[in-house]
């Protein structure tokens, strides 16, 4: 993980695993991870240099033809920025579907949900899946609670590239697949 992704994890009163998304608790380091990370060599996709995957975060700070690498697949998946900021939905706070109540970060809206309606069987639409490019504004979920305890654990932001394009993200993935070995 990057500084900033793992801070995203860190963030939430109950901090997260940014991969299962399961709670984080002090304890033990993972030495069998270590161990296998010190051991397991991997080659740059750049300069085709063979190292250990302990080696290869400094090795592509400084590997230009890494560097090139990278850009050649953000460029192939980055849309042009749309120039209407009206046109991107608001995707930081949220009504509660239930009662209104305005303003609400994900986890607000979460905690909110638990405390007050976590017995109340309307269905609703889920303001957060509303707000995403893939959500249905008019979709209501059966049961709203267990939606939110499933699918909302982490902040989508965290995860997703707005202005990438899906099907061209995928497509250059496949590309780089089959160049890959």
């Amino acid at each position: 993980f990057c500084t900033p992704c793992l801070q995203e994890c860190l963030k939430p009163k109950k901090p997260v695993c940014g991969v299962c998304r399961s709670t984080l608790s002090a304890g033990s380091r993972a030495l069998d991870l270590e161990k296998q990370i010190e051991t397991t060599e991997t080659t740059c996709n750049g300069c085709n240099k063979k190292m250990f995957l302990s080696k290869m975060r400094s090795h592509a700070a400084s590997c230009s033809k890494y560097q090139s690498y990278i850009m050649e697949g953000v460029k192939a998946v980055t849309k042009e920025p749309l120039h209407n900021t009206r046109s991107f939905p608001n995707r930081f706070t949220f009504p509660c579907p239930y009662c209104s109540e305005k303003n609400f970060d994900q986890e607000g809206l979460v905690e909110h949900c638990k405390a007050l309606h976590s017995m109340d069987a309307k269905q609703v639409v889920c303001p957060i899946c509303a707000s995403m490019p893939w959500g249905d504004p008019n979709y209501r979920s059966a049961n709203f609670m267990e939606h939110l305890q499933r699918r909302h654990r982490f902040s989508y932001d965290t995860f997703v590239d707005y202005d990438a394009d899906e099907d061209d993200m995928m497509a250059q993935v496949l590309m780089r697949s089959l160049r890959d070995k």
